[in-house]
């Protein structure tokens, strides 16, 4: 542990995950670069992650336990074609970054390991994420940008985000998180053609009193779901302050939401929709959903507090502050016409030349 460079916890945050002092040094780091690729023939990064579970769970860590790949204030940047496993904590963290393409990447974790998100874009600019296959004990992908007072003053928001072909299992967390962390905002992210297979939650919005900042113009179209808790989860009340300095009155914008073109099977639960009390969640769009539920699903497939919006074409029934808006409006919660700069950006191959004696 002692031959791990300890670092500044990121401005946004104001202190570490797991500590309060700084953050041992990813495991793949660079900062202020631009035109960078990491990428193999599906080689292979072990994180021999065993060890800082173990002391994690132990309250033996001083400092917020290493990523595996982490740039930071950084453009042009492409991480491809590699097989990641066993992270300490998370796989891929692209933070204060732009113009990042993220493709090909296998991410496997025991799916009890601790905080092994996959893929965290965190206060980034004009990111493509494709044909990832992610096995985890935390979110596959988990949008972030900052942490409550820390990331409102750094004001550096997520954005034009493109999440496209991704498969994942993760039972005790989301397919696609939004958050917590979202102080500097969110919005225009788009996740398509998007399979999860027996995990806690398709889409989740977390955010909370506190957090500030936004989550606005979301859309997720073509999503297959097999053997999940929740569909939809939003969570207005997540909690998990970074200190207790927080501004009580700093309110998250949560709106336009948009979900369309969804089957999902074995669900326990159709939709957990919690805004904050005065602050609703608004125009929540979902369009053309149908979700079998489980031999053992819960008696009521929708609970729905403190939100707006509408539904067409919903199966089951959605609550009642989603009403139906009949069939001609199938069509609703559709995408921006518009591309985002990143589908411009070519895949780059790297070759190399030997020369022998």
């Amino acid at each position: 542990m002692q031959e791990w460079p300890v670092m500044k916890p990121l401005p946004s945050y104001g202190r570490g995950r797991d500590a309060a002092a700084g953050r041992y040094s990813s495991l793949i780091f660079g900062t202020n670069l631009t035109d960078v690729i990491i990428t193999g023939n599906n080689g292979t990064i072990d994180g021999q992650g065993a060890f800082w579970w173990q002391n994690f769970h132990k309250g033996k860590l001083k400092y917020t336990r290493p990523y595996l790949i982490e740039i930071m204030f950084s453009d042009t940047i492409q991480i491809s074609n590699l097989t990641l496993l066993n992270s300490p904590s998370w796989n891929v963290h692209p933070v204060y970054s732009r113009d990042i393409l993220v493709q090909g990447i296998t991410i496997i974790a025991p799916i009890s390991s601790p905080n092994t998100d996959g893929i965290n874009p965190d206060s980034c600019t004009n990111t493509k994420i494709e044909d990832c296959y992610i096995v985890s004990g935390d979110d596959c992908v988990a949008v972030k940008s900052g942490w409550d007072e820390y990331g409102i003053a750094f004001g550096m928001p997520t954005k034009q985000l493109v999440i496209r072909r991704l498969t994942c299992i993760s039972p005790y967390s989301a397919t696609i998180a939004l958050g917590s962390e979202m102080s500097g905002g969110i919005e225009d992210v788009r996740a398509e053609d998007i399979t999860a297979i027996h995990t806690e939650s398709g889409v989740r919005i977390k955010t909370a009193v506190g957090r500030g900042g936004y989550v606005k113009d979301i859309y997720v179209k073509r999503m297959t779901m097999h053997t999940m808790k929740w569909v939809f989860w939003m969570t207005g009340n997540y909690g998990s302050h970074a200190d207790k300095n927080y501004d009580p009155n700093a309110l998250p914008l949560i709106q336009g939401i948009n979900y369309r073109d969804m089957v999902a099977d074995n669900v326990t639960m159709a939709a957990r929709l919690e805004g904050i009390a005065g602050d609703p969640f608004k125009e929540i769009c979902i369009s053309n959903v149908t979700i079998g539920l489980a031999p053992k699903a819960k008696k009521v497939p929708w609970t729905c507090t403190e939100i707006e919006g509408m539904t067409s074409g919903v199966s089951p029934r959605p609550c009642d502050l989603l009403p139906d808006q009949g069939p001609e409006k199938i069509t609703s919660c559709d995408f921006p016409p518009e591309n985002i700069p990143i589908d411009l950006v070519q895949f780059k191959m790297c070759s190399f030349g030997m020369s022998y004696m």
